[in-house]
């Protein structure tokens, strides 16, 4: 067993000779890399056939053989991750170049799909935006001309009336048709209101839903 176990221990270390050398083998890597990976299978084969030899160990013997070959066990089991990390990251950083090359070689012309920005949609819902929001100016300005000339009729209704008013005192007119005068101009004040009101709600109802 000592000799297979020597010979193990030595290949061991070499393999880790060989892993500290991969970073500086450059395009050599691959090379490197399958010769460190048939050294550690060939260990595993070694090892199997020691772990069989260390369980035929006298039993004074027998404990410490099996440590020993658990250890060698440990640290192949080591270079193997070590070795895979690596692999992983070579091929990371080829994917990476391979990609950069491709997007330095490409040649993007004015009507490359890829590169075409989608505005049109964009543009036409801005558009309607607009045509909204004058839209609803419109509306407001209609609606602040409309409360205005409802101002102006009150106005004149207030000076109608107190004319009326002046002119039955002048003339004598019976109180029935006095009070007639003020129900009509009463009835006249709530029509305006409502109608103020009315324009109210529908310009609230216009800017509500059209926004």
């Amino acid at each position: 067993m000592e000799p297979l176990y020597q010979q193990t221990h030595k290949q061991v270390h070499e393999v880790q000779s060989h892993m500290g050398r991969l970073e500086t083998a450059d395009k050599q890597s691959l090379d490197l890399e399958n010769e460190i990976q048939a050294s550690i299978d060939q260990i595993f084969s070694r090892l199997e056939r020691l772990e069989i030899l260390s369980s035929k160990e006298p039993p004074n013997k027998r404990q410490n053989a099996k440590l020993r070959v658990d250890q060698l066990k440990y640290d192949v089991q080591h270079l193997q991750t070590a070795l895979r990390n690596f692999q992983h990251q070579r091929y990371a950083r080829e994917q990476q170049e391979r990609q950069r090359e491709e997007l330095l070689s490409r040649t993007f012309t004015t009507n490359d799909s890829d590169t075409t920005i989608p505005m049109d949609e964009s543009l036409q819902f801005n558009s309607s935006l607009q045509k909204v929001h004058h839209g609803m100016d419109d509306l407001i300005g209609g609606g602040h001309s409309i409360l205005e000339g409802l101002r102006a009729q009150r106005l004149t209704l207030k000076g109608t009336q107190k004319k009326i008013l002046d002119i039955a005192n002048m003339l004598g007119l019976s109180n029935t048709v006095m009070r007639l005068i003020e129900k009509r101009a009463f009835q006249d004040k709530y029509f305006m209101i409502g109608g103020m009101l009315l324009t109210c709600v529908v310009m609230f109802l216009v800017v509500q839903y059209l926004t």
